[in-house]
């Protein structure tokens, strides 16, 4: 069964869509079959990967609105054992028409049923708004990555995330879990930084992936070329960053499938 991670924060630029592409292909890097979903609009996931616009490519929203299988959608990434399922501007519109649909808010969960066994890892890049889209998303996911910045009106803004998780979980998907929470744009030079990171540390505690993402001027301009920084630049920073937590995903599925059997090493 994949494991289906939610990047997600209701407030913007704190980097879920960076993290959803660099992880996404740093999990494929090290030999796990996963699945990019870009459930965003502004479809920034789609043009970080690679993909330019084409408006006769199907994308997310004829999954969610026409019913097209995934099977028909899904596209080879230029990383190996990456596959994306795009998305552009009508997912705009779809977020509207969900709204008089039956079952709205598990639509995505269903077309990702046919998937289960395909692939290890399967990463949906969340618009930065608590929207049907997004709750889609949360329905759909097995758990929940948050990236957080690290400035003095993140935790403010990931308990307000914490409380809405708590919410969904009541009501429309009990067995959701917090994958971790992930620090974004850290600057080891600055007090702030340094300081935002220790208070959240001891607020969340275990939650908070041991792995950083500093601020890092090749990983802002990846994006711009199509590319994840693990092949725009593997010596950078944020490419060691995403390393990093790639394997901790890895490692904490391991955990909870209790032997292993999902690694790499053991033909998954």
């Amino acid at each position: 069964m994949s494991r289906i991670i939610a990047i997600a924060n209701q407030k913007g630029g704190v980097g879920k869509t960076t993290t959803a592409v660099n992880l996404a292909a740093c999990l494929a890097i090290a030999e796990q079959p996963t699945l990019l979903v870009d459930c965003d609009s502004q479809a920034n996931a789609t043009a970080a990967i690679g993909f330019t616009k084409d408006p006769a490519r199907k994308t997310l929203y004829h999954t969610l609105i026409a019913g097209e299988p995934f099977e028909k959608i899904i596209q080879k990434s230029q990383v190996n054992r990456l596959d994306v399922v795009p998305a552009d501007k009508n997912l705009a519109g779809a977020a509207v028409e969900l709204v008089i649909a039956e079952n709205r808010e598990y639509k995505l969960q269903a077309a990702l049923k046919a998937l289960q066994e395909k692939y290890n890892f399967i990463i949906l890049d969340c618009p930065p708004a608590l929207d049907l889209l997004t709750l889609n998303a949360l329905v759909a996911a097995t758990a929940v990555l948050v990236p957080i910045q690290c400035e003095y009106l993140a935790l403010e803004g990931v308990s307000e995330l914490l409380d809405t998780l708590m919410r969904i979980r009541r009501t429309l998907n009990p067995s959701l879990e917090i994958e971790g929470i992930l620090l974004t744009m850290y600057d080891e030079r600055t007090t702030l930084s340094r300081q935002v990171a220790t208070d959240l540390r001891s607020f969340f505690g275990t939650q908070i992936f041991q792995s950083v993402i500093p601020r890092n001027v090749r990983l802002a301009e990846a994006p711009s070329f199509g590319k994840p920084i693990i092949l725009y630049d593997i010596h950078s920073k944020g490419a060691e960053g995403y390393t990093q937590l790639a394997q901790e995903v890895i490692a904490n599925a391991e955990k909870r499938a209790g032997t292993g059997t999902r690694s790499a090493h053991s033909g998954a």
